[in-house]
């Protein structure tokens, strides 16, 4: 019988689209037990990817944000962590930009004896399994295709009957916990808005996420606001647009970020929902529950919307997990066939031509982010409600409208 670890070191969105390839691996007969290593920021993802069995944490000094120094005390940790697993092999599953040559070095060091991954360089031993990046794997594909594909070479394929998408899976704890948070919208549909990324340049505008709030409540919406314990202020301002006030938005909790920034939360607290100038007769309402869900929750949230709207950021992944349309305020920073929602009905906006474009910065290179602060609340919103009614969801807007919602 064959131990796999599966390492996927960087954040919540990345171990989400590896999603389809630990299920790869999970299938194959001979394996018995799937350990995936990951970081803090992706561990709250992990535990919720069918076929991991185990999680192990572990804080790469030179991938998580922001990096650290190498020292021996972080070597020794994963050199323990590795023989806690005992793994026979080990698939590195990595970004373009990033080289899985120091990780396969330590693998090597603690003893593994068959490890696959994708590099430009050359390997020598550190690889039994290499794929070159631009030769035998493609450049411009989607990193969960890629993570496939890296995994094929190691020998493991995604069984008969399984599509290849994006999946997590959502307890009845959360679920439960999830309509508990939602209890102030008197089960009526709702929409999900995402307002914060820790990456600022590919964050859309917090003024234009308000004023889409403001839109879609008019058009007799329901909008949850959503964001970690670090965005409460900012979920607030957009939450609050509606009535020219702040939804309560109070609560305590520790939390997890989303992939590059934004995300779930841990915690619970005070939350509230506004109903807008005329008490919420003939307009949607607007529900803030920034700070106030785990990662397990946000997805019971986050599958029970009509659509998302969010920008490249862990939620955007997590919502594409459960199956939810997603708006996607995108800035072209990195590359949108690689990182956009997967498998999901998607609106992709933004200027994807931008002179940000690649330039994998963290902060705006261009005056006024144009590639995002272009985009307009009215193009969102139209583009969510004709998202969502070509996918068949229901929004709730014309109910309202009807004076059905009251």
């Amino acid at each position: 019988m064959t131990r796999v670890l599966v390492a996927r070191l960087d954040s919540l969105g990345d171990v989400l689209v590896a999603g389809p390839s630990v299920r790869a691996i999970a299938a194959r007969s001979d394996v018995d037990g799937v350990w995936m290593l990951v970081s803090p920021q992706g561990a709250p993802a992990a535990r919720l990817l069918p076929g991991v069995d185990h999680v192990l944490v572990w804080n790469c000094p030179w991938i998580t944000t922001p990096t650290s120094e190498v020292t021996p005390e972080s070597i020794a940790e994963l050199s323990a962590l590795v023989a806690s697993a005992d793994p026979d092999a080990a698939v590195i599953l990595t970004s373009f930009h990033q080289s899985p040559l120091p990780l396969a070095l330590l693998l090597r060091l603690a003893g593994v004896r068959s490890i696959t991954g994708a590099s430009v360089d050359f390997a020598g031993t550190l690889l039994d399994t290499r794929l070159r990046p631009g030769e035998d794997l493609a450049e411009d594909q989607p990193e969960p295709e890629r993570a496939l594909q890296i995994a094929a070479a190691a020998g493991f394929a995604l069984p008969p009957g399984d599509d290849g998408a994006l999946r997590v899976g959502v307890g009845g704890g959360a679920r439960a916990a999830a309509r508990g948070l939602l209890a102030p919208l008197g089960g009526q549909p709702y929409v999900v808005l995402h307002p914060g990324a820790a990456v600022g340049a590919r964050q859309w505008p917090a003024a234009r996420c308000g004023e889409a709030v403001a839109l879609l409540a008019e058009r007799g919406v329901n909008v949850v606001v959503t964001g970690a314990p670090a965005e409460r202020e900012l979920a607030a301002r957009v939450a609050g647009h509606p009535g020219g006030g702040t939804a309560d938005g109070g609560g305590g909790g520790g939390g997890v970020g989303g992939a590059g920034g934004g995300g779930a939360s841990g915690g619970d607290g005070g939350g509230g929902a506004s109903g807008g100038g005329d008490g919420g007769r003939g307009r949607g309402r607007v529900l803030d529950l920034a700070g106030r869900s785990d990662v397990e929750t946000l997805a019971a949230v986050l599958q029970g919307a009509a659509a998302v709207i969010v920008g490249n950021t862990g939620p955007a992944h997590l919502a594409a997990a459960v199956g939810t349309p997603v708006v996607s305020l995108f800035s072209p920073v990195v590359p949108a066939v690689r990182w956009a929602p997967y498998g999901v009905p998607l609106r992709l906006l933004g200027d994807q031509h931008s002179p940000c474009r690649g330039s994998r910065a963290r902060e705006c290179p261009v005056e006024g982010h144009p590639c995002l602060a272009g985009v307009s609340a009215d193009e969102v919103v139209d583009a969510c409600l004709e998202l969502a009614a070509s996918a068949g969801r229901d929004t709730g807007a014309d109910r309202v409208r009807a004076g059905v919602f009251r």
